[in-house]
């Protein structure tokens, strides 16, 4: 099987803005992006460059900057490189129906050896991202089958912030998921469960009684 056959299987391509099942290769050919999708559930999908395609998982509560914290992240299809310019809408019905946003972007290098795919073989791959948001280095663990962990190194850039609530909004065009639901004609409300600012807070007593003054 070509590495883009089950990517091009799964979609149609006379539906969905998404790009065509094209191998390619970026300008450092280590190219990183995070996309964070809400389909059916919102998720982060992980995507690395490696032999002119996107080593593709699934984390479904995103990345974490604290090293005491093990992310699940299921491996999916390998994606074509310029799935990482993707922000828009995949129509409902069509596979993965919902809105993707460009959430961060940049380049990464491997730790301690330099083939991607003998390091994915055997269960674990080190590596450190040079991304808008998230830095340093990292490790992607398989606990089996497809299940990995992604965790975060002991370094500079840990942290106990949520970096997904810190940070909501597109590092390509600084929109929220609701805001690009909105604008390319996709489902706002849908969009706006997995935007954290965009879920209302419930009101104190003192608010709830100036809202009755006023009614």
């Amino acid at each position: 099987m070509k590495p883009l056959d089950e990517y091009k299987k799964k979609r149609r391509f006379s539906a969905t803005p998404e790009p065509p099942p094209t191998t390619a290769r970026s300008t450092s050919g280590r190219l990183f992006v995070v996309q964070k999708h809400r389909a059916s559930h919102l998720h982060y999908d992980l995507r690395l460059e490696d032999g002119g395609v996107l080593k593709s998982w699934a984390v479904p509560k995103g990345p974490s900057l604290d090293p005491a914290t093990k992310r699940l992240a299921m491996a999916v299809e390998d994606h074509p490189v310029d799935y990482a310019e993707f922000e828009g809408i995949i129509p409902e019905g069509e596979y993965g129906g919902g809105t993707v946003m460009v959430w961060d972007r940049g380049t990464y290098e491997i730790e301690g050896q330099t083939d991607v795919a003998s390091a994915l073989h055997k269960g674990e791959l080190k590596f450190t991202l040079h991304g808008a948001k998230l830095k340093g280095s990292w490790v992607l663990v398989r606990t089996r089958n497809r299940q990995w962990l992604w965790i975060k190194h002991r370094d500079e850039y840990a942290s106990t912030d949520d970096i997904t609530v810190t940070n909501p909004t597109s590092v390509s065009t600084g929109r929220k998921l609701a805001e690009i639901a909105a604008d390319e004609g996709g489902d706002a409300e849908k969009a706006a469960t997995g935007d954290p600012a965009s879920v209302p807070s419930v009101p104190t007593p003192k608010v709830r009684r100036a809202r009755r003054a006023k009614a």
